[in-house]
C-alpha cells in the first residue's frame, strides 16, 4: 500500500522530569497541575461516556476491502485503527498521570485481551500492541492479526504471561511485595523496561470487543496499576427500523460503545471534540485507507 505523509514531528530531547515512556507536559495550566493532587487516583477521576455508531457506511466499506486487502478486517480492526488515528490528531487522549504528575506518553500503545478459544474453561491472555500515527487500516489490520495469530495456541506464551507466570512462583506475601515496589518504581518512572513491555496496564488504550460474545458494551474502570487513561468497550450489532423521508420502513445498523476515561488529562470540550471526531471516521472510514496528512503534537 502507498504510505506517503508527512513525517511526524521529530521527538523532544529528553529533560530533566521526563520519563522513559513519556514526556512531562509542564506548560499545563495550574489547575490542570493541581487536579491529580485532588483526585488522587483513576477511580477518582473517571468519566462515562456512551453513544451509537450507524454502522451502514462503515460495514458496506469493511465488505470492498475484502478484495483489496490480503488481511482480515473487521469492526475490531476498525475500531483500533479509529483510536490510532484518533490519537494522531487528538494527542492529549494519548496523556497519563504518574506521580501526580501528567505526562505525554512517547508511543501509541493498544492493549486487548482475547479467548484463545471460546469456552468457560478457556485461557485468557492479553495483547498489547505498538502502533505508529501514520498506521492506515491495513497496518492497523497487519499488526493485530499477526499478534492474535501468534498468542491463539494453546502452548503460546508471551511477555505478559510468562511475566505474570514469574510472579505466581512467589509466596503471597511476596507478591504483594513486588507489586507495591512496581508501584512505587512507577511513580518516579523508575520501573524496569522489561517489566513496562510486559505490562498491558501501561498503555494508550485498553480496547474490549463484547460483540464477539453476543452482548452489549459495559463500562469497564481504569485501572490504578499502570498508565492507562481510556478504556473502550464496543458491542453487538444491533438493527432498527426507522421511517424513511418518504414514509418508507429503512432498516439500519448500529454498534454501542461505552468509555471510561481519566478527566485529569484533558477537559470536556477536548474530550467532546475527540469524540465526534472518532464518530465522523465510522461516517467516512475510507480515510482509513491513507495516512493521516499531518500528526499533531501535544504541547510542551
Amino acid at each position: 500500500m502507498d504510505r506517503t505523509a508527512q513525517p511526524a514531528a521529530k521527538r523532544a530531547r529528553r529533560r530533566l522530569g521526563d520519563r522513559y515512556d513519556g514526556r512531562r507536559l509542564r506548560s499545563l495550566s495550574p489547575f490542570y497541575q493541581i487536579t491529580p493532587y485532588i483526585m488522587r487516583t483513576r477511580v477518582d477521576a473517571h468519566d462515562y461516556y456512551e453513544d451509537r455508531f450507524d454502522i451502514g457506511r462503515a460495514e458496506a466499506w469493511l465488505k470492498s476491502l475484502r478484495g483489496r486487502s490480503d488481511q482480515e478486517i473487521g469492526f475490531l480492526h476498525l475500531f483500533i485503527a479509529v483510536l490510532v488515528r484518533a490519537i494522531s490528531q487528538k494527542p492529549r487522549l494519548n496523556r497519563f498521570v504518574a506521580g501526580k504528575r501528567i505526562y505525554a506518553r512517547n508511543e501509541i500503545l493498544i492493549s486487548l485481551a482475547i479467548m484463545k478459544r471460546m469456552s468457560e474453561d478457556s485461557i485468557e491472555t492479553t495483547l498489547k500492541m505498538r502502533f505508529e500515527p501514520e498506521d492506515t487500516i491495513f497496518d492497523v489490520a497487519r499488526r493485530v492479526n499477526q499478534a492474535v495469530a501468534a498468542n491463539k495456541e494453546l502452548e503460546a506464551r508471551n511477555e505478559t504471561d510468562k511475566t505474570a507466570r514469574a510472579f505466581m512462583l512467589c509466596p503471597g506475601f511476596l507478591v504483594t511485595g513486588l507489586v507495591a515496589a512496581l508501584r512505587l518504581l512507577d511513580r518516579f518512572g523508575l520501573m524496569p523496561r522489561a517489566v513496562h513491555r510486559a505490562s498491558p496496564f501501561h498503555t494508550s488504550a485498553f480496547v474490549t470487543d463484547l460483540g464477539s460474545l453476543g452482548i452489549k458494551p459495559i463500562y469497564h474502570h481504569l485501572y490504578d496499576f499502570g498508565t492507562t487513561s481510556f478504556f473502550l468497550a464496543f458491542g453487538v450489532k444491533e438493527r432498527e427500523r426507522h421511517l424513511g423521508p418518504e414514509g418508507q420502513v429503512v432498516e439500519r445498523k448500529y454498534i454501542s460503545i461505552k468509555a471510561v476515561n481519566d478527566e485529569r488529562i484533558c477537559d470536556g470540550f477536548y474530550y467532546a471534540s475527540a469524540f465526534k471526531y472518532i464518530k465522523s471516521l465510522f461516517r467516512s472510514p475510507e480515510l482509513l485507507e491513507s495516512p493521516p496528512p499531518s500528526v499533531v503534537e501535544d504541547q510542551d
